[in-house]
């Protein structure tokens, strides 16, 4: 097995891992080594457009009505 060796890490992370680890009752060196393996391992989640890239696909010349129950159908997207 490989290491990896990471610098310059905000104490108020490390404090929030090491808090994570005993909450899992695991060492710190274990509760990275779990939150690495869900942050890579685990399936991709599909994207969810933003408002902002709905927005910047929007065409022009629709009636506020139209863009209204876009919205909406987006949001209703989003809690699915």
């Amino acid at each position: 097995m490989g290491q990896i060796v990471v610098r310059r890490v905000d104490d108020a992370i490390i404090e929030a891992v090491k808090a994570r680890a005993k909450a899992n009752h695991r060492s710190t060196e274990a509760e990275v080594r779990a939150i690495l393996e869900e942050a890579v391992l685990a399936p991709p989640q599909p994207r969810r457009r933003s408002l902002l890239d709905f927005v910047g696909i929007a065409p022009t010349g629709r009636t506020m009505e139209e863009i209204t129950a876009d919205i909406r159908a987006l949001r209703d997207e989003w809690d699915e």
